[in-house]
């Protein structure tokens, strides 16, 4: 059964984010396996745009225009391209908002304060049993709806944290800030899976 309580912070949260034409913000994200002893933390940026986004992280660079996904590595100096399936992308930068109107059961957890910010706790579980993440759990602020943080939970005692700070709302970048410009990149290999 669907929580009452959870659908109305969720729906406070996406309606807040679907005003917003495009914004950027800083992300962390960190791996956690309490069992291998596992703790890693990367720092980067996300620029959203309706479906687009660019997620520039400390070791890989996502962008994605809403048919193609360029994965840039630059250890490697190489980008492999994807023709983009909306179906299988997990929780997408600009999905993350609107995940639980489709294929989710959620759940109030309840209250918490994360960093001094009062916030909702709202768990996200998959009707698919098979899906790769059995549970994502939300961090949303009671005072203006923001998302926080999240962090999804994989069967292999993986949890993977995000969490947004310096959020930007008044941005307008250019629809060709989504693509990868091979130019900038000298000797780039570059690996075509469409």
């Amino acid at each position: 059964q669907n929580d009452p309580q959870a659908k109305e912070v969720l729906d406070a949260m996406s309606a807040k984010y679907k005003k917003i034409p495009a914004y950027s913000a800083d992300i962390t994200s960190s791996l956690i396996n309490e069992v291998d002893g596992i703790n890693e933390e990367f720092g980067g940026k996300i620029t959203v745009k309706g479906e687009m986004y660019k997620l520039e992280m400390d070791d890989q660079v996502v962008i994605n225009n809403g048919t193609t996904v360029w994965t840039y590595l630059p250890d490697v100096n190489e980008v492999n391209i994807d023709t983009y399936n909306p179906d299988e992308d997990e929780i997408s930068p600009s999905k993350i908002y609107d995940a639980y109107k489709k294929g989710y059961k959620y759940l109030f957890v309840g209250n918490e304060t994360d960093n001094g910010t009062a916030v909702s706790v709202i768990d996200l579980v998959p009707n698919d049993k098979d899906a790769q993440f059995f549970k994502i759990r939300l961090f949303i602020a009671k005072k203006d709806h923001s998302l926080k943080s999240w962090t999804m939970f994989d069967k292999s005692g993986n949890k993977y944290k995000y969490t947004i700070k310096n959020f930007n709302g008044n941005i307008s970048p250019k629809d060709s800030a989504f693509s990868f410009d091979a130019t900038k990149y000298p000797g780039v290999e570059i690996i075509d899976l469409r």
